[in-house]
This record gives structure tokens, C-alpha cells and sequence, in this order.
């Protein structure tokens, strides 16, 4: 296993065990979306963008009372270190449907019925936490099209590295870790709408890493609402 810490519990780039990395947030950058969003978690990079609601296609598919949300969650074909096959992968498609789940319970899809709500999320490049990173992007995009919402999903995840719990894991400490914890949260409805685990906590360790992870979506929260207000209210250092 890799020394990940230092003597001083300092990780490779330098945080402390219980600090994100740096995060930006844009809203509204592509143009000919109803809705989008650009964010960097880390050395992540990726855009969301949402169009809709429109007609369902296929028709059978439509839900006479509620929308459904249509979800793509894709990493460009130079996103990793080595290029990627640019047809969707297994992953991608399991991601898609965990986005999907997470952004769900957020949206009041009763007020648009027999319609579809498209979600496209593209990882321009990766860095460990992308699917946190990306439900993040498209909650935000959402938010930016006016769909009607009860609340912003915010993800961010906590893992085991050398041992001891960590917050917002990056590609390194992922691949070389003892454990992940991706979680998404609906902040103010108390909601959790994401949670996974791979590799091993004890119970004491998991609460941890969750008690971590929540602190770091509520962080991320906060900067999501900062973002919109940027775009709609002005930057309030402007």
C-alpha cells in the first residue's frame, strides 16, 4: 500500500484529512441548454446541461401524472490519463442511474406531466469523486433551467486512506484507499438521495466517514447557492 499521509497526517496534496479540495461553480454556460452548469471539484472538470421538459420518445414511456428524468452521465474520450473508449462503458451507465436516483426525490415532477427532463453530464476530465462532482453539476443545471425543485442535491464522498477517514478523495487516494463513500444529500429536507461503499470500514469508521461526508455536501451546498445567486443576483463582492 502507498504512504498516502505524512508524519503530520498531511495528504499528498497538502489538505488536511477533513478538507475538500478546491471547488468552482459557474451557472448558465452553454447557451442552447435550458439549463447548465459548469463545475471544477478538484481537478475534475465537468458540464451539465439540461433540456426539457419536452415530448417522450418513446411514447410508451410517458407517466400520465409525473415527468421522467432521462440521465447521461459520460467521460469524454481525453478525461483519463488514457483514452477512453468514447462509446458509453458499463460504468458510465450505472453512474447515469445513480445520478438519476440522486436528482429524483429533488424535483417536483408532478408539475410536468407526459414530459421528459434530459440530463447530460460530461466529465471533461476526472479526478476521483466524479459522480459526487457530477450530481453537483446537475442539480445546479436544473436549478439554472427553472424546473421546480424542493431542494439542491449536494454530493460529496469520504473514504479510508493509510488507515484513517478522509474527505473528497481524489483519483489517487480512490485507486489506492482503503474505502469510499460517495454520498449526495437533499440539505434541508434531510434527505439522503446517494450512498455507496466500496471497501472496508468498521462501524466506527463508517459513521465517521459518513459524519465526514455530510459536512462536506453541506460545504458544497452552500456553494451551489452562491453560484446562483451569482448569476441571478450579482456576486455579492461585486
Amino acid at each position: 500500500m502507498s504512504n498516502l499521509l505524512n508524519s503530520k497526517n498531511r495528504r499528498l496534496d497538502g489538505r488536511k484529512l477533513d478538507e475538500l479540495r478546491p471547488i468552482k461553480m459557474e451557472v448558465g454556460v452553454i447557451d442552447n441548454a435550458n439549463g447548465s452548469s459548469y463545475i471544477e471539484f478538484g481537478r475534475n472538470k465537468i458540464i451539465a446541461a439540461i433540456y426539457g421538459p419536452k415530448d417522450v420518445h418513446p411514447k410508451h414511456k410517458t407517466k400520465t401524472e409525473s415527468a421522467i428524468i432521462k440521465c447521461r452521465y459520460h467521460m469524454t474520450p481525453f478525461s483519463t490519463g488514457t483514452r477512453k473508449n468514447p462509446a458509453p462503458s458499463r460504468r458510465e451507465t450505472e453512474i447515469s442511474k445513480i445520478i438519476r436516483e440522486a436528482l429524483e426525490p429533488a424535483i417536483v415532477l408532478t408539475d410536468y406531466p407526459r414530459t421528459a427532463i434530459h440530463v447530460y453530464i460530461e466529465v471533461l476530465q476526472s479526478d476521483g469523486g466524479s459522480r459526487c462532482a457530477g450530481v453537483t453539476a446537475a442539480s445546479l443545471a436544473l436549478a439554472d433551467a427553472g424546473i421546480n425543485m424542493r431542494d439542491l442535491t449536494a454530493g460529496c464522498a469520504a473514504g479510508k486512506i493509510n488507515g484513517k477517514v478522509a474527505l473528497d478523495l481524489d483519483e489517487v487516494e480512490d485507486m489506492e484507499g482503503d474505502a469510499d463513500l460517495p454520498l449526495a444529500i437533499l440539505p434541508n429536507l434531510e434527505k439522503v438521495t446517494l450512498l455507496q461503499l466500496d471497501g472496508d470500514f468498521s462501524r466506527k469508521e463508517f459513521i465517521e466517514a459518513f459524519k465526514l461526508a455530510k459536512e462536506g455536501c453541506l460545504k458544497v451546498y452552500d456553494m451551489q447557492r452562491n453560484a446562483l445567486k451569482d448569476k441571478y443576483f450579482g456576486s455579492k463582492d461585486a
